[in-house]
C-alpha cells in the first residue's frame, strides 16, 4: 500500500487563483480506501490488515507488531478514520513505523540518545528563585529523582540555573543498564518519544515503569510553563502545540502498556 499518506495534489490548472492558493495551503490527505481494519497472526507477530491486505511502513516493511494489543491499537486508529486518512490522528501508527524503519536498525544509537538526555536532565536544573517556584520544583521533581535512585540505582547531582552539571559515570551507566533491559525497537521508540517530548529521560522512564501516572509526569514536564502561564497568561498557540504533544506522549505510553499486555 505505497503512497498511503501521499495525499491528493491540487490541480495547478484550476482557473480560480483563490481556489488554487487555498488548496495549496490545506493539508492534502488521502481518501479512505478500505472498509475494514483488522489484526492477523503472521509468524511470531500480529499484522494490521486493511480489507485483508497487509499495511506496509514507509520503508516497505510489513507492519507487524509484537503483541496483539499493540496491533489492535493501530487497527483501531485505521478504523477511526473518516472520509480521509489523517496521519496526525494516528500517533501509534507513526510510532510503529518509526520503530520498524528507524529504531530497529539503530537501537544502540537510540538508546544512547536517551542516556544523553539523562546527562542533562530537565529535573536536575532548578530555578534560583522565586522561592515558590523553587519549592514547587522540589515538591514535584524530587520524588522522581528519589525513584531513580531507588529503582535504577542512579543518583543525580542538581544545579541552579542553566550552568551544566556533570553527572557521575556510574549514574549514566545505571540508566544505560536499565535501558538495555528494554532494548526492543517498539519500547525504545516509545521511551525515546516520551523523552524528547518531556525533555526528561527520567520522566520517560518513570512513566514507562508505571511509577507515576501519565498526568503527573505531564505536569512535572510542564511545571515551568505552568508557572509562566499563571503569572503572564496562557498562549493559545502554545496550548495547541501542547495538546498535540500530549497526544503523542499518550500514544507512546499506550504502546509501552500494550507491549506488556
Amino acid at each position: 500500500m505505497s503512497g498511503l499518506f501521499d495525499g491528493d495534489i491540487p490541480d495547478p490548472k484550476d482557473p480560480d487563483p483563490i481556489k488554487r492558493a487555498q488548496a495549496s495551503l490545506k493539508p492534502q490527505y488521502p481518501k479512505r480506501f478500505y472498509k475494514e481494519a483488522a489484526v492477523a497472526v503472521v509468524g511470531e507477530g500480529f499484522a494490521v490488515q486493511l480489507d485483508g491486505r497487509p499495511v506496509r511502513t514507509p520503508g516497505r516493511a510489513v507492519l507487524a507488531l509484537p503483541t496483539e494489543a499493540l496491533a489492535k491499537l493501530v487497527a483501531d486508529e485505521f478504523a477511526a478514520q473518516d472520509e480521509h486518512i489523517v496521519p496526525i490522528s494516528m500517533p501509534v501508527l507513526r510510532l510503529a513505523n518509526s520503530a520498524i524503519d528507524g529504531v530497529l536498525p539503530e537501537m544502540r544509537a537510540v538508546l544512547e540518545d536517551v542516556v544523553k538526555y539523562a546527562s542533562s536532565d530537565l529535573l536536575c536544573y532548578r530555578a534560583e528563585g522565586p522561592e515558590r517556584l523553587v519549592e514547587r520544583q522540589s515538591k514535584t521533581w524530587d520524588p522522581v529523582l528519589e525513584w531513580a535512585k531507588t529503582a535504577l540505582g542512579a543518583r543525580f547531582y542538581l544545579a541552579e540555573g542553566v550552568m551544566h552539571v556533570e553527572q557521575p559515570a556510574e549514574t549514566l551507566d545505571a540508566i544505560r543498564n536499565w535501558l538495555l533491559q528494554r532494548e526492543e525497537p517498539f519500547r525504545l521508540a516509545a521511551i525515546h518519544t516520551m523523552t524528547s517530548i518531556t525533555g526528561s529521560a527520567l520522566l520517560a522512564l518513570a512513566a514507562e515503569a508505571g511509577a507515576f501516572s501519565a498526568d503527573d509526569v505531564w505536569e512535572a514536564a510542564h511545571l515551568d510553563e505552568r508557572w509562566t502561564s499563571e503569572h503572564w497568561g496562557e498562549d493559545a498557540e502554545a496550548m495547541e502545540r501542547e495538546r498535540n504533544r500530549r497526544r503523542d506522549f499518550d500514544a507512546a505510553l499506550k504502546t509501552c502498556q500494550a507491549l506488556s499486555a
